[in-house]
């Protein structure tokens, strides 16, 4: 399980799991509950890239999101791999 701090938002941490670059499972700590649930029921079983290109730059405060912060995480996953 992988972990990433929030910034600018409700919530505070994202935790994820990757195989094979499909998303298995996210869950924000805090935030809007209905809107985080729903996000990331739809990010997992789709595939990294695909995620980050739908959610980066979705801006609700602060010039960042939930959505956002996930395609963030996302990213630094991925830097972390290469």
């Amino acid at each position: 399980m992988y972990s990433y701090k929030t910034s600018g938002t409700c919530s505070q941490e994202i935790l994820f799991d990757v195989e094979d670059n499909k998303i298995t499972s996210v869950k924000f700590i805090r935030g809007c509950a209905g809107n985080t649930q729903g996000v990331a029921k739809l990010a997992v079983g789709r595939d990294v890239d695909e995620v980050i290109g739908l959610l980066s730059g979705i801006q609700c405060r602060n010039g960042t999101s939930c959505p956002d912060q996930l395609a963030r995480a996302l990213k630094e996953y991925k830097a972390s791999k290469a």
